[in-house]
């Protein structure tokens, strides 16, 4: 007895202690778990999940502040959008785009493209310019998601996909205003894009309904005689505008077009031709391998507005709206219940914020109407 009183003090301590151990857990594990918790609604506080349009799922920053784009078609959507987000251009701008655009966004960094065939997309000057997320818009190539998902791994930036065609133009401008947080300025731009289309595809109904579609053939290069093809991506403007008689087997995907020759142009003997910029719209007349084809000799030939880029591809952005309306002026102006001019400078003044005067529009359009 008297050994167990000796120990009795300790023995008391010891249960005490494990007492007071056993009821400090339950706080430390509280403790660590809100740590965690709170860890978890920073992070999360701070990025955001967005699914483009292969429907990937992709981290990015809560709030976009700085974007970089894959090409020149991609700038062309994203400029009117956002241009005090963008880190950088694809490529460079003509000699004349000041006229359109302000300065200040001219002279930012030149990035590179991902596709197209002008050069590869310049990863460290990307890195450098460390945006939040980098944009594809336009046709979705065969390796789109592959692609995405490989440069995302290899830059740590991740890179979307949004699709877009002359149809789908508003929906695009709605994806990208979800992405880069511009909702109320993007469904302006979808807005003008979907009313637009709707009139235009009014007026072709009519135009198709009294049979008076017109045979076109749009004609690039430096002699004339590469065509946009009836399959291609570049030339949904001109198969929604005309009867495209540039049915060929093996559609070439680039801008260039596939590669033809003048006995084709004149078997096709299409009732107009539209010239690409910087093709021989100039001197086609004078051409005697030329003299045979009848849009020529009846002077139904005509040469593409550009400013800053085509109207109706190079590249084909959501500027082949402006090709839309141009070419309901010329083939069908009886059918059109537009005025040209008006439509063209709304369309500068909201896609460019440029007030597009007179002298400008009639220097666009200079070779483009009769």
């Amino acid at each position: 007895m008297k050994k167990i009183k000796r120990f009795l003090p300790f023995i008391l301590i010891l249960c005490f202690s494990l007492i007071l151990t056993a009821c400090s857990k339950p706080s430390e594990q509280v403790s660590n778990s809100s740590n965690e918790e709170e860890q978890i609604e920073d992070v999360s506080n701070t990025t955001r999940e967005f699914t483009d349009s292969t429907g990937r799922t992709v981290t990015i920053p809560a709030e976009i502040t700085k974007i970089a784009v894959s090409g020149p078609l991609t700038q062309l959507y994203v400029l009117p959008l956002c241009p005090e987000m963008m880190v950088g251009f694809a490529s460079d701008f003509s000699e004349d785009a000041s006229l359109y655009i302000p300065e200040e966004y001219l002279n930012l960094p030149k990035l590179g493209q991902l596709y197209g065939g002008k050069g590869e997309m310049d990863l460290e000057a990307l890195l450098a310019a460390a945006p939040d997320v980098v944009i594809d818009v336009g046709e979705a190539k065969k390796s789109i998601v592959e692609d995405m998902d490989a440069l995302s791994e290899q830059t740590g930036i991740p890179f979307v996909h949004i699709d877009a065609t002359v149809a789908t133009a508003p929906e695009a401008y709605r994806k990208l205003g979800e992405l880069t947080g511009k909702t109320e300025k993007s469904e302006e731009l979808a807005v003008w894009c979907e009313d637009t289309y709707k009139m235009i595809s009014d007026m072709m109904e009519k135009v198709d309904a009294d049979g008076n579609r017109k045979s076109l053939l749009y004609c690039l290069g430096d002699a004339g005689i590469n065509v946009i093809a009836e399959g291609s991506f570049h030339a949904e403007t001109i198969n929604f505008m005309s009867n495209n008689l540039a049915v060929i087997e093996d559609v070439v995907s680039s801008g260039g077009g596939n590669e033809v020759d003048i006995e084709q142009i004149m078997n096709w003997d299409p009732e107009v031709i539209v010239f690409s910029p910087e093709s021989i719209y100039d001197t086609v007349d004078s051409e005697s391998s030329w003299s045979g084809v009848t849009a020529i000799n009846n002077k139904n030939y005509y040469q593409t507005p550009y400013g800053p880029y085509g109207w109706l591809s190079s590249p084909p952005s959501v500027q082949r709206y402006l090709g839309l309306l141009w070419l309901g002026e010329l083939l069908y102006p009886e059918y059109t219940e537009y005025d040209l001019k008006t439509e063209v400078k709304e369309y500068y003044k909201l896609f460019y914020d440029c007030t597009l005067t007179d002298e400008m529009y009639d220097n666009l359009i200079e070779k483009a109407l009769p």
